[in-house]
C-alpha cells in the first residue's frame, strides 16, 4: 500500500476534500496542506483555476488531484465517496449550486456526521447580495476597510486581494473550520457547516478601529489618523532613488532613536502637535530625499526607530532577516513563501509543488478506499 503524501505538521493525518475554485479557497486549503493535511483538490475536466500553467500555481502546493465532473452521471457520488472519508470539504460555490449539484452539506453530513463543511463566499450563504457575483474589492469596499487606506487627495488605494481574499476570508475559513474540527471530535461533538464570508471577515478585522472611532480616537475620513498615513512618524517616503522607506516610529523612545539618526532632532516640530504635522512632514520628507534607499537602509539597520525599506515582491527573500530565517524558499525552481506559522514539535513542511489537475487519482484513490476514481469499481 502506498503511503499517502501528506507533511508532518500539526493536522497530519486530518483528510480535506477541496473543491476546485480560485481564490480564498484554494489558499485556505493550502494552508491546511502546508500545515499537514491530506488535501484532495476535486478538479473538473478543463480546469477553470487561475489563467496560468498549474505548475506555477503555489495555491496548489502540497496537495493532490483528482478529475471529477460534477455534472456528470457518477460524479456527486464520487464526491460524497471522499466526504464519507474526510474530516472537512472545502467548496466556494455561490450559495445553492453545491446543493444543485448533490453534494451540498445535507447530502455530504449525510454520509459523514462527523464531517466540517466549510463554506467560502464573498457575501455569505444569507443577504441580499448573496446570489450576486463580487470579488476582492467590492467586499472591502462595503465593509469601510477600503475606504481607510490611501492618499485622502486621491483615490482609495487597492491593497490586491490580500486584505479580503486572504485576510478576510481564506483566515477565517481556516479559523472557522479548526475551530468546528475541534467541536467534532470531542464527546458528543457532531460536524457542521462553516459560512465563511469575506464581508464578515474584513469587518471582523476592523474590530479595533470601530472601537476607537466610538471613543473618539479616529476620524472616518482615510489620511488623518495615526495608523492611516494621516500621521508623519507612521507612512512611507520617498528617497533620492526614487525607492521609499517605510516608518513606523509610533512610540516616543522610538521617535526619538528615528529623528536623531534622520538627523533633525533639533529642527523636527513637536510630535504632539497634529497642527504641525504637516510642517514635520516636510522635514522627515526633505531627509529622505538627501540619500538613496540603501544608504537609510544601512542608517537604520538593527535599530529600533523601526524604520524599513519598502521592498518588491522579487528584492524580499534577500532581506537578511528573512534570509536568515528562511521565511521564503525555493522549490520546484519557484521561490515562495515557507509554510507559516512555526511549530516546535511538529514543524509544517513544503513537500510537493502544485497539484496537477488529476495527476493523483490513483494514489487517492488507493489511499482513501474510492475505487470509484479510476472507473474500477462502485
Amino acid at each position: 500500500m502506498t503511503v499517502a503524501k501528506t507533511g508532518t505538521g500539526p493536522l497530519a493525518g486530518v483528510r480535506v476534500v477541496e473543491l476546485a475554485g480560485i481564490g480564498p479557497g484554494p489558499f485556505a486549503a493550502m494552508l491546511l496542506a502546508d500545515l499537514g493535511a491530506d488535501v484532495v483538490r476535486v478538479d473538473r475536466p478543463g480546469g477553470g483555476g487561475l489563467a496560468i500553467d498549474p505548475a506555477y500555481d503555489v495555491t496548489n502546493r502540497n496537495k493532490r488531484s483528482v478529475l471529477v465532473d460534477l455534472k456528470s452521471d457518477e460524479g456527486p457520488a464520487r464526491v460524497l465517496d471522499l466526504a464519507e472519508r474526510a474530516d472537512v470539504l472545502i467548496e466556494g460555490f455561490r450559495p445553492g449550486v453545491a446543493e444543485r449539484l448533490g453534494v451540498g452539506p445535507e447530502e455530504c453530513l449525510a454520509r459523514n456526521p462527523k464531517l466540517v463543511y466549510g463554506r467560502m463566499t464573498g457575501w455569505g450563504q444569507r443577504g441580499p447580495l448573496a446570489h450576486t457575483a463580487g470579488h476582492d474589492i467590492a467586499y472591502i469596499a462595503v465593509t469601510g476597510a477600503l475606504g481607510m487606506i490611501g492618499d485622502p487627495a486621491g483615490p482609495p488605494a487597492v491593497p490586491a486581494n490580500l486584505v479580503g481574499d486572504y485576510a478576510g476570508g481564506s483566515l477565517y475559513l481556516v479559523i472557522g473550520v479548526l475551530a468546528a474540527l475541534q467541536h467534532a471530535r470531542t464527546p458528543g461533538g457532531a460536524g457542521q457547516v462553516v459560512d465563511a464570508a469575506i464581508v464578515d471577515g474584513t469587518a471582523h478585522l476592523t474590530a479595533m478601529i470601530h472601537g476607537m472611532v466610538a471613543a473618539g480616537g479616529w476620524q472616518d475620513r482615510r489620511g488623518a489618523n495615526l495608523l492611516d498615513g494621516g500621521c508623519p512618524f507612521y507612512g512611507t517616503y520617498e528617497t533620492s532613488d526614487g525607492q521609499y522607506m517605510a516608518v513606523g516610529a509610533l512610540e516616543q523612545q522610538f521617535y526619538d532613536t528615528f529623528v536623531r539618526l534622520l538627523g533633525i532632532a533639533d529642527e523636527a516640530p513637536a510630535r504632539k502637535d497634529p497642527a504641525r504635522w504637516g510642517e514635520l512632514r516636510e522635514a522627515v520628507a526633505a531627509r529622505f530625499r538627501a540619500r538613496t534607499r540603501a544608504e537609510w537602509t544601512e542608517v537604520f539597520e538593527g535599530t529600533d526607530a523601526c524604520v524599513a525599506p519598502v521592498l518588491s515582491l522579487r528584492e524580499a527573500p534577500h532581506h537578511p532577516h528573512l534570509a536568515a530565517r528562511a521565511t521564503f524558499t525555493d522549490f520546484g525552481g519557484i521561490t515562495q513563501p515557507a509554510p507559516a506559522p512555526r511549530f516546535s514539535a511538529t514543524p509544517a513542511t513544503l513537500h510537493s509543488g502544485p497539484a496537477r489537475p488529476g495527476a493523483d487519482t490513483a494514489s487517492v484513490a488507493l489511499d482513501w478506499d474510492v475505487p470509484g476514481l479510476t472507473g474500477k469499481g462502485a
